[in-house]
């Protein structure tokens, strides 16, 4: 007994510290995103494919031979493929223009009208260049003005969410409507070529090369270099989103606005950019029809892509390379849908596309549920 202890007294046991969590190892960390991000898409992709089968044998056709005629008529055939990367082209775009307005927690369904107006800018602009300008100078004008255009229009939304809390949704609703129209009436009355609802061609200067220039296979299909435009958009803005401060705040906002703002990020400031980058996104798939393709701007060329994007987004799990892949897929679909239609009616394409959207919404909680249970189990044994 020291002279300290008192009689009497049981010496104190210090308690002995908890070990720190053992973080998961590095390749396991990886092998969980990847998972997560592959396997529910996959599951998306199964559901898919057994609701198709059961409507192609609703129509008395056998799968097996509805599929391999798809796949024939798309990644089958160099035309095919071509069709599918000019279509994909547009989409990505689009798709990048939703998934960054989701990042950001704001629901862009304004792309249709983003896209419009970016052609439309291209178009007029490569129509009042001289014609001597050359190709490296005036394609370049044309793609800022087309992203200026959509960045524009979509600025609207973030500006009046940001000043007066308009809800984004009812803002770009009513602008595809207002911007649609009012492109309509311009072309119509001022710009179309007589029987037509086109504007003239443009110079040559302002083409931009198909494919085919470099590759003979894609002979005859629509696809052109605008392709590298649309990967180097996901490249930046993959590097945007994940890379940069504005990207981060991007994020935090997207995630929780309160905390964001508590943190001292400007929150209406972030909005207001997120919608017009979304929007400059957009009006860039514009140059994808009217400078690689047609070389005219037409009213309702966009054909539904801007409100495809929205399903690309959702489906690439607003991550820019998933944004690829499922532009990839969307396009496979709609070019399959001709493909196909000697067998079944090409409407069951667009069938597929609902349900493949039902089945990501739907599986994707769920999945990931699963897999980060089994990824604690593994952990703890």
């Amino acid at each position: 007994m020291t002279a300290t202890q008192e009689p009497n007294a049981s010496p104190t046991l210090a308690a002995a510290p908890l070990p720190p969590p053992s973080p998961v190892p590095g390749p396991r960390r990886w092998s969980l995103a990847i998972e997560e991000a592959l396997v529910p898409a996959l599951v998306a992709l199964l559901v898919a494919l057994v609701a198709g089968d059961l409507l192609i044998l609703v129509y008395g056709q056998a799968p097996g031979a509805v599929y391999k005629l798809l796949l024939e008529g798309t990644w089958g055939n160099a035309y095919g493929f071509g069709q599918v990367l000019y279509k994909a082209t547009t989409l990505v775009f689009t798709g990048l223009a939703v998934s960054v307005g989701l990042r950001g927690g704001l629901f862009n369904i304004g792309a249709e009208s983003q896209l419009a107006a970016g052609g439309f800018a291209a178009a007029v602009l490569g129509l009042v260049l001289p014609a001597g300008v050359p190709a490296l100078l005036a394609i370049p004008l044309c793609v800022l003005a087309a992203a200026a255009a959509g960045g524009a229009v979509g600025a609207v939304p973030g500006v009046l969410k940001a000043r007066f809390g308009a809800h984004e949704v009812i803002v770009t609703i009513m602008l595809n409507f207002i911007v649609l129209a009012l492109l309509n009436w311009i072309v119509a009355a001022k710009l179309h070529v007589p029987e037509t609802l086109h504007t003239p061609e443009m110079p040559p200067g302002t083409a931009v090369p198909r494919l085919s220039a470099l590759f003979a296979g894609f002979h005859g299909s629509a696809a052109n270099f605008t392709l590298l435009a649309a990967l180097l958009a996901a490249a930046a803005v993959a590097w945007y989103v994940f890379r940069t401060r504005r990207g981060y705040e991007l994020r935090a906002v997207g995630l929780q606005p309160e905390a964001a703002e508590y943190g001292g990020v400007n929150v209406p400031g972030v909005w207001t950019r997120a919608m017009a980058l979304s929007g400059a996104l957009a009006g860039l798939g514009g140059i994808n029809y009217v400078l690689g393709y047609k070389h005219y701007y037409e009213d309702g060329f966009a054909g539904g892509a801007g409100f495809l994007g929205i399903a690309v987004a959702l489906v690439g799990r607003n991550n820019p390379w998933g944004v690829v892949l499922a532009a990839l897929f969307f396009a496979t679909l709609s070019q399959g849908g001709l493909a196909i239609h000697a067998l079944v009616p090409k409407q069951i394409v667009e069938v597929l596309q609902g349900i493949v959207i039902l089945a990501v919404a739907v599986s994707v909680p769920e999945v990931r549920r699963l897999l980060r249970e089994r990824g604690g189990t593994r952990n703890k044994a």
